[in-house]
């Protein structure tokens, strides 16, 4: 569809290319070494922001324009990045291949997302980390409820996100054990706005 092929990655890329977010995205990211397989890499936001611990970058991306977008991105990056494949849900790499798995602001969007993140405890080291930064939904019960009534609206216009999705318990539930999470908030809509940000051992 032209709406989400061609307007969602260009929008994404202005409405998540805020100081504010760049400040949640090094955050979450500041702990990546190694080799790295990024869910959802989009138009490559976080490849400025990776820390010298990491040597390659291996992006996911089903997006043909937000590939193309990356393209600056990813000639000016510090590391070699590669793209390997464009669905989180099947990951085109072999068991226990990467030392950090991230994703920032994928996981709303993926349709399979448990299948997604079974396929990150797969793809993990033993020793690896899962990096995230995600919204979803709110443990304040007036504001979920928003978030379920806006729900099927919210996938229609923004190529299938999801408000509503409970990251720890999606994360938990694939076998991975959280080994910290914190909460924030996105400037904008209540529904719109609430954060996941942790990390995660196999």
């Amino acid at each position: 569809m032209f709406w989400g092929e061609h307007v969602v990655p260009r929008l994404t890329d202005v409405a998540l290319g805020t100081a504010d977010v760049r400040a949640l995205r090094e955050r979450a990211v500041s702990r990546a070494r190694g080799e790295v397989v990024e869910l959802g890499s989009g138009s490559g936001p976080t490849l400025p922001l990776y820390p010298d611990a990491v040597t390659s970058v291996r992006a996911v991306e089903p997006s043909a324009v937000a590939r193309r977008l990356a393209a600056r991105r990813v000639a000016a990056a510090r590391v070699p990045v590669e793209h390997v494949g464009l669905d989180g849900a099947d990951l085109p790499l072999p068991d226990a291949s990467a030392d950090t798995v991230v994703s920032t602001f994928t996981l709303c969007t993926i349709a399979d997302v448990e299948r997604a993140l079974r396929e990150v405890r797969r793809v993990l080291r033993p020793d690896g980390r899962f990096l995230f930064l995600e919204h979803g939904l709110s443990p304040d019960p007036r504001t979920a409820r928003w978030q379920h009534r806006l729900d099927g609206l919210q996938q229609r216009l923004f190529a299938g996100c999801h408000l509503t999705r409970p990251i720890d318990a999606l994360v938990r539930d694939a076998g991975l054990a959280i080994t910290d999470l914190s909460h924030d908030r996105l400037r904008g809509p209540g529904p719109m706005s609430y954060l996941y940000l942790g990390a995660a051992t196999p």
